[in-house]
């Protein structure tokens, strides 16, 4: 289904967005990419002119330039190889610091002990035209060379000292003698490094000696006091001895504490606690011998009285029973204290003899520690001395070693080809950012710039249509001299105007096509500041409007600076400002237009600031009389900004139409007059865009074909004359 309805129904008038009132301008919408192409299509001349200049600077200046060459010289760093002969050197792996120790070795290169003398015998300073350095001060200073790079290949050992320079040759003896002086220099820091270690080596040898002879006669004469060779043998027998005593004191004790528990217990008088004791069988015994006594007794006194021989008999018994229990309780209680006395004085005599082996142990085993730690010290420096020799001779022997660790694989050689200046790379390079610099530039000025230029840009930034597009026209003819019907010399307003009346026929059909809800019968044209076209653009539409056939007014509303009657050749004598002073009726001042039977005029009239005062109760009245003559008409306005007449108007008539000038007119100005018309409610139809041109917009493309359709008309009914004749 067709889509085209539902666009026309879309309101045509302006509407700012909320809280945006004041008509300022719009925040610029975000640009497609298109727009971009086509800044860089409208500026390709001057693009590309800007940029051929620049790359044929470049090329000359390249060409005349002295060129330089650069020779390079190869350093091959072996890690693996040890840098010593013998000793821990020589069996010494590589770390892993493959990077830090190649970027010191860059640092080393580019230093001044390397540099120094090859700039003393090359005088690479003053052919690189430094600064003098005839003065002890600048002589002193460090020598650094401006034309020398040190750099290394990814993952490789290697080390490319380059040198530039005017001559070849030099490039190259400058680059061989840098890789030397930096071997050479590299082979007497460890030289010097091997003897500074040397000599200290030495003055501490002398030291080392005499405490190696001190430490040793303090253990022979600590060998001697102590009178035996290995004082460890006698510590342990004395550990085995205390120990064993030390046993035998925790037996003694253990004994000792039992014994005083028993004693504890019977010292009480507890008959229980005396039967508990290992004495207790004799007890026990006479205990048994009492139960049965008693038993006796027990059955005598049922059987006998208490005087009967038998009675007394038994009870003698039991009481001789009881004094032995009792005579063998308190026997057993002296028998236990004496073994508790015994052990106490046992455990006393064991404790004792611990203390003495235990003094003896300590006095034997501080010394062993004592020996210990001379002989610990007299052995160390002994091997300590012995050590120092033998580094002191390694060093000796490594000091004159000059290992292959460091050594040139690849000489350098002087070049044929100079590297700079590269006048490809450097053309290139040029083409690039004078490219980019001219595009940005471009590109810079299309966003720098304010004013109205397209209908997309419209849309975007102004959120209102443009209902038509008018041409600029080099050439501008009266319309008295420029209607469809045939003028002097034989052409008509198409032959004339081509894309022009086209334009204005499309913006008619815009405008009165466009409304579905009711029908246009006057319209205001105004723009925001004056030589937008305004004018011309209402003159051309209500000539376009009165071809039709129909019945069109055209209203010089703008009092101040009238124009309309130049658009036409017509006078100006009376006109709108004497109907609005009340001198003369408004169809008295009528002028029917030259050529355009349909169309009449209403002039503006001689100035004067009292009818202006009156438009606005004046229009209306006139607007309702015209509109029941006319079909249509078209008021021609002041401009909107800075006058109060076309408020007035634009309140007063069915539809505004705002011209703008392309490429001119201010987004703001324009911005401003559509808020300005929003908030008195007038209708604004669209927007009208002037003097458009190819060059301001990618969206006015087909006006190129115009003039090359109408002239293609022209030569044919030119042929059509020629054939008739």
């Amino acid at each position: 289904m067709n889509q085209e309805p539902e666009r026309a129904l879309a309101p045509l008038y302006y509407q700012p967005p909320l809280g945006d009132p004041s008509g300022e301008e719009p925040e610029e919408a975000r640009i497609p990419l298109s727009q971009y192409l086509w800044i860089i299509k409208r500026h390709r001349w001057r693009i590309s002119g800007f940029i051929l200049a620049a790359v044929a600077a470049t090329l000359i200046i390249s060409s005349r330039v002295t060129p330089v060459y650069e020779a390079t010289a190869t350093v091959d760093v072996d890690r693996q190889t040890p840098p010593g002969v013998v000793g821990q050197d020589a069996n010494r792996s590589a770390l892993n610091d493959a990077d830090q120790f190649l970027a010191t070795q860059i640092k080393l290169v580019q230093s001044d002990s390397v540099l120094r003398p090859v700039d003393q015998a090359l005088r690479l300073r003053e052919r690189e035209h430094q600064p003098s350095t005839a003065t002890p001060r600048s002589e002193n200073a460090p020598v650094v060379l401006n034309r020398i790079k040190v750099t290394r290949p990814p993952n490789t050992y290697l080390l490319l000292i380059s040198y530039r320079s005017e001559d070849p040759q030099l490039a190259a003896d400058a680059a061989n003698a840098i890789a030397q002086s930096y071997l050479e220099h590299t082979y007497n820091i460890r030289l010097r490094s091997s003897a500074s270690v040397a000599r200290f080596m030495e003055r501490q040898m002398e030291e080392l000696k005499a405490k190696m002879d001190t430490s040793g006669q303090a253990l022979t004469v600590f060998e001697r006091d102590l009178n035996l060779i290995n004082p460890e043998a006698k510590t342990n027998i004395l550990s085995a001895r205390l120990l064993q005593l030390n046993i035998e004191y925790t037996n003694a004790e253990a004994d000792r504490l039992k014994k005083e528990a028993a004693w504890e217990s019977v010292r009480g008088g507890s008959f229980e606690a005396a039967l508990a004791t290992p004495q207790g069988e004799a007890l026990r015994k006479l205990v048994e011998h009492r139960r049965t006594a008693q038993e006796h007794f027990a059955e005598i006194k049922t059987h006998f009285g208490t005087s009967h021989p038998e009675y007394r008999k038994a009870l003698a018994q039991v009481q001789e029973v009881d004094s032995g229990i009792e005579a063998t309780r308190i026997e057993i209680g002296r028998r236990v204290e004496i073994e508790f006395r015994e052990g106490e004085r046992r455990e006393s005599m064991v404790k004792q003899a611990v203390g003495g082996a235990k003094t003896e142990f300590d006095r034997v085993n501080a010394r062993s520690f004592e020996y210990h730690s001379l002989k610990r010290e007299a052995d160390a420096d002994k091997h300590l001395y012995d050590e120092l020799v033998r580094k002191i001779k390694e060093a000796g022997i490594n000091a004159g070693f000059q290992n292959s660790a460091i050594r040139i694989a690849d000489p350098a050689r002087p070049e044929l080809t100079a590297v700079f200046p590269n006048i490809r790379l450097n053309g290139l390079l040029a083409l690039v950012f004078s490219a980019l610099l001219a595009i940005g530039a471009a590109v810079l000025s299309d966003v720098l710039d304010k004013t109205i230029r397209d209908p997309e840009q419209v849309a975007r930034t102004l959120h209102t249509e443009v209902i038509g597009t008018l041409p600029l026209m080099k050439n501008r003819r009266a319309l008295a001299s420029s209607s469809d019907s045939k003028t002097q010399d034989g052409k008509s307003m198409d032959d004339d105007f081509s894309g022009f009346g086209e334009s204005v026929r499309t913006l008619r059909n815009s405008i009165l096509l466009g409304s579905f809800e009711r029908r246009y019968r006057s319209l205001l044209v105004t723009s925001a500041a004056p030589g937008d076209g305004k004018t011309t653009t209402a003159a051309h539409l209500a000539a376009a409007h009165a071809e039709q056939g129909l019945r069109t007014l055209l209203i010089d509303g703008d009092l101040r600076r009238p124009s309309v009657h130049r658009n036409f050749n017509v006078a100006s004598a009376i006109g709108l400002s004497n109907a609005l002073l009340g001198e003369i009726p408004w169809r008295d001042a009528l002028i029917t237009a030259p050529r355009v039977a349909d169309l009449h005029i209403l002039p503006a009239g001689p100035p004067s600031r009292r009818a202006s005062d009156l438009v606005g109760r004046g229009m209306v009245e006139l607007l309702e009389e015209a509109a029941k003559d006319y079909d249509l008409v078209v008021l021609d306005g002041p401009p909107l900004l800075g006058f109060a007449e076309p408020l007035q108007m634009a309140t007063a008539v069915d539809g505004v139409v705002v011209v703008a000038r392309a490429g001119q007119t201010s987004r703001k100005a324009v911005a401003s007059v559509l808020a300005t018309l929003t908030r008195l409610r007038a209708k604004v139809v669209g927007l009208v865009l002037n003097e458009v041109h190819k060059e301001l917009s990618e969206s006015y493309y087909y006006y190129g074909y115009y003039r090359s359709y109408y002239g293609a008309k022209e030569e044919s009914k030119e042929s059509a004359r020629a054939a008739g004749k």
